[in-house]
């Protein structure tokens, strides 16, 4: 008489299958660069683009296919699983100091533009502003201009129309004893324009030669053109090339020679006094 052994496999062998055929894949954010495999094509590339209905694989031979995100559609690592479009990631948080060495002001709401206004030469010293104080320029609701010259600096001041809350500050190169900067200046008197300086002869060498990866600034003999002298000397064939350069390697302020720095910090307090 046959004796009933227990079996030590399940009374139900395909269970186990069932189950696994049954489980809801999980889900994997397609993040740009992913490596996954469509399981239907055997198509396999990393994710280029993913939008809410469909996402692009490109292959190593740099062909790109396009698939819908059908759940369990992809293999990733050898998993069966679902992509899905990722997360949008919150804002980069603010830096508690701005590019200028201040403490980054929290707002909810951007400042109105003031009546008051700096000044400057040219549209590079403008850009170089923009770069390290932007950040206070606009907490201050402060616009920039830039004159083209300060040939008729007298004039763009009475145009302006100086007033208690209506100042003008304005920022001059190479404002030195004796130069004609000097003398440009010196006829201009009123309590609400402040013109401060500094004593490189174009804004570009007010940039600490380090930050560029150059030992100094050449010396460009007298009657030629500074940024085209400064140009040749450094083998550089066009000015504006090298100042795009220029301005990438500005950081923060310590990109800057200190003359400069704190000519700006005397405007922005004058037109934007702190207790405002």
């Amino acid at each position: 008489m046959c004796r009933a052994v227990p079996s030590r496999y399940s009374d139900d062998v395909l269970a186990a299958r069932r189950a696994r055929r049954d489980a809801k894949p999980a889900e994997v954010a397609a993040d740009r660069g992913l490596l996954a495999e469509h399981r239907v094509t055997g198509f396999a590339g990393r994710v280029t683009n993913v939008d809410a209905a469909s996402v692009t694989l490109r292959d190593m031979r740099g062909k790109q296919r396009h698939f819908r995100l059908s759940p369990g559609a992809f293999r990733v690592n050898g998993r069966t699983v679902t992509l899905v479009r990722p997360r949008p990631t919150s804002p980069p948080a603010r830096p508690a100091v701005t590019a200028s060495g201040s403490v980054a002001p929290i707002r909810t709401q951007p400042r109105v533009a003031r009546a008051s206004r700096i000044y400057v030469e040219g549209i590079h010293d403008a850009e170089l502003l923009e770069k390290v104080w932007g950040d206070d320029l606009r907490d201050a609701g402060v616009v920039v201009e830039p004159l083209g010259g300060i040939d008729d600096l007298a004039g763009a001041v009475r145009a302006f129309g100086p007033a208690p809350h209506r100042r003008l500050g304005v920022l001059v190169d190479h404002l030195l004893p004796g130069t004609k900067e000097q003398r440009t200046v010196a006829g201009i008197d009123d309590p609400h324009v402040l013109i401060t300086g500094h004593p490189y002869v174009d804004v570009w060498q007010g940039v600490r030669p380090r930050t560029v990866g150059i030992p100094g600034w050449p010396t460009v003999p007298r009657g030629q053109p500074w940024k085209e002298g400064v140009c040749t000397a450094l083998g550089v064939e066009e000015p504006p090339a090298f100042w795009r350069r220029l301005l990438r390697s500005v950081a923060t302020y310590a990109d800057l020679e200190q003359p400069l720095v704190g000519a700006v910090e005397q405007l922005l307090d004058f037109v934007a006094p702190p207790e405002d």
